[in-house]
């Protein structure tokens, strides 16, 4: 199979949110809400190291855009429908076409935190890849120090498959355990 000849949507809808791939032109409305969640972004995500300029979120969205074309990654924005706010970024990594395999990440932007955004887009995402994509299994993985993203895949119904002893070189140089959640069909 070659993924690249696969023809699915860009984007999905949940009922407030529209959930699409990166845009050249999306950096300009990403950097902003970059630099309002940085510190909550920091602790746990690798690309958090220093804060981008629009240059860079916007050289960023561009390479997103390329990736999703090429079906190496299926990466994704958050927009409120009512508003167009940029609300968080999200998508598909970590790909495995044969199986067809999915692993979901995620952050939101932080004035946006406790108001279901994210329980909203990982299940509009898994049901998107269970039923466009024909998956056979979608997981989610996260430093197991990082409750808010665990306790999303739980309130979204992933299973936790198992927690992952000194697995990982953690954001911070230290070692992490990480923590494993799928669904499976």
């Amino acid at each position: 199979m070659k993924p690249i000849l696969l023809d699915f949507p860009d984007h999905v809808e949940s009922e407030r949110l529209l959930i699409r791939c990166p845009r050249p032109g999306d950096g300009a409305m990403i950097n902003p809400a970059i630099i309002e969640s940085f510190a909550e972004l920091t602790p746990w995500m690798p690309w958090a190291k220093t804060i981008p300029a629009v240059e860079d979120t916007e050289e960023f969205v561009r390479r997103a855009h390329a990736n999703f074309i090429r079906r190496e990654s299926l990466p994704m924005i958050l927009l409120i429908k009512s508003t167009g706010e940029f609300a968080g970024s999200s998508g598909l990594h970590d790909l495995n076409w044969d199986v067809p395999k999915f692993e979901i990440g995620y952050w939101l932007r932080t004035s946006l935190v406790g108001r279901g955004y994210m329980t909203e887009a990982v299940n509009a995402i898994a049901a998107f890849c269970f039923e466009t994509l024909k998956a056979r299994r979608v997981q989610i993985q996260m430093d197991d120090r990082n409750e808010r993203s665990w306790r999303v895949a739980e309130r979204c119904g992933f299973t936790l498959e198992g927690i992952l002893r000194n697995e990982a070189i953690g954001v911070h140089g230290g070692l992490r355990n990480t923590r494993i959640y799928a669904k499976t069909v």
